[in-house]
């Protein structure tokens, strides 16, 4: 039976009401450096960085309201608005140099920190500008800058310079207003309920039956492991909104022992894998892929297919199998950990991959998504920006030194034309050793209902809270 209860449009009255999947979200827990997609979602709408997303994914001005790129990609120049901290006092160049500096240097704190170890300095030129100077070019740096964790936060109470402030906490949600425009009449810029949002950070189940009732307008956060209870709740067609995402979906190996000591061992986990099976309780439109890269970027070479990429799928596991009868008749049967989401998605991929090395003499065992023993973990992460050297240094959990070095040797390089290279080598040499085996795309998904106007899916699969209604008339 489908379901129709959530599909109609709803009235465009009252506040946007938004859940999203994980726990309630805390802005202090960028100080634990474990941002959840709840903390991410928070702090963008508290505490916006230089520039941000708007809601197709692109660089929008966030406190710059402009900046221009010179000296050949090695310095970037932004011109501050005239905004406010939650407090009310102006955002100044000095106060934004230090928030930066700290989030570019305390790795800890900043998932992003290894790919901004081209920034050679930040420097207030003015009390509304500043310059970030390179030692190596970076075309992509606004979109690594845009992202969350570097919102400028000046505290974990007060947030940063918006787009909204926190008003109160009613129940469960947070609710969240928009910050004052300083250029605008305050009499003339009252917020009305219309703009808005009460958010919720919640477990899955209790977002779906919220948007499905009809008391929310919007799901965000979900991924593969909480894709069965999507479907379990039934939620109208039109509702179900789907991110291309890139990014990287796979087994990572995770520790060089045992059958994984060995290029055949790696070679015979990643052919065993039927990857078109995966379809069968996936998206229609998902498809498996081989290769770490999904698309060039900025390496040389197009991405480079593992050695078996050319065989059938009978001569894979046919392949598979012998290279594990003959670790089997030395040293018996190999067993492997793989470290997996718990939930129902956990569970379903667990079953397709447990058949799939079974049926080629290896006994799998599901571990934890945390559990540090494991053999192989799976990796699933949306890339913050696009190139070749964030898919390579995630996907490098336990690769081979030649490996590693060439992806260290990219990250070196002083010219774009000398990091293209790099990159190239870097892909063909992860590509060999076999240390990731990719699954395919990262599954990304939405519940949004019809009055959201604005949400548009998009390969960061990033929504701002304050893109999603347009304009109401």
């Amino acid at each position: 039976m489908t379901s129709t209860t959530s599909c109609g449009r709803r009235p465009d009255v009252g506040p946007v009401v938004a859940s999203v999947i994980g726990g309630e979200p805390d802005l202090a827990a960028r100080r634990r450096g474990d941002l959840s997609t709840p903390d991410r979602v928070l702090t963008d709408a508290l505490a916006e960085g230089l520039v941000r997303f708007d809601a197709t994914g692109q660089i929008e001005p966030g406190i710059a309201e402009r900046w221009i790129v010179t000296d050949n990609g090695m310095s970037y120049i932004f011109r501050l608005r005239d905004a406010r901290w939650a407090d009310g006092t102006p955002v100044r160049a000095a106060e934004v140099v230090a928030l930066l500096r700290r989030q570019i240097t305390l790795a800890s704190d900043n998932r992003l920190a290894p790919f901004l170890t081209a920034v050679a300095s930040v420097v207030e030129m003015t009390p509304e500008v500043i310059e970030i100077e390179l030692s190596r070019p970076r075309p992509d740096l606004l979109k690594l800058f845009a992202q969350p964790e570097m919102g400028l936060v000046r505290s974990a109470r007060a947030g940063g310079a918006g787009p909204f402030r926190r008003r109160e906490q009613r129940g469960p949600a947070l609710v969240l207003t928009p910050a004052a425009d300083p250029d605008r009449d305050p009499a003339e810029a009252v917020p009305t309920p219309e703009d808005e949002v009460m958010l919720h950070g919640e477990r899955a189940s209790r977002a779906i039956l919220r948007f499905v009732g009809r008391d929310s307008d919007l799901v965000l956060g979900g991924t593969l492991d909480d894709w069965p209870i999507m479907q379990a709740g039934n939620p109208a067609p039109a509702n179900i909104r789907f991110d291309p995402a890139a990014g990287l979906f796979g087994l990572a190996v995770a520790r060089r022992d045992g059958l994984l000591a060995s290029e055949a061992g790696r070679a015979a986990v990643a052919q065993a894998i039927d990857r078109a099976d995966l379809s069968s309780f996936l998206p229609p439109d998902w498809a498996g892929r081989e290769t770490v890269l999904p698309e060039q970027f900025d390496s040389a070479t197009p991405p480079v297919p593992p050695p078996w990429a050319a065989l059938t799928r009978e001569q894979r596991v046919a392949a598979a199998r012998a290279s594990v009868a003959s670790w089997h008749a030395l040293k018996g049967v190999p067993t492997l950990g793989i470290a997996l989401p718990d939930g129902p998605g956990g569970t379903l991929l667990w079953g397709r991959l447990a058949r799939d090395l079974y049926a080629v003499g290896i006994r799998p065992r599901r571990l934890a998504w945390d559990d540090t023993t494991a053999d192989l973990r799976l990796i699933d992460q949306i890339a913050p920006y696009d190139s070749a050297r964030w898919y390579l240094v995630t996907a490098c959990v336990a690769c081979s030194d030649d490996a590693s070095a060439a992806i260290e040797a990219s990250r070196l390089a002083g010219t774009l034309p000398e990091r293209a290279q790099r990159l190239a080598t870097a892909d063909a040499a992860l590509a060999a050793d076999g240390a990731f085996i990719t699954l395919g795309r990262p599954l990304r998904w939405s519940l949004v209902s019809l009055r959201l106007r604005q949400w548009q899916p998009n390969t960061r699969a990033w929504h701002p809270l304050n893109r999603l209604r347009g304009d109401p008339s």
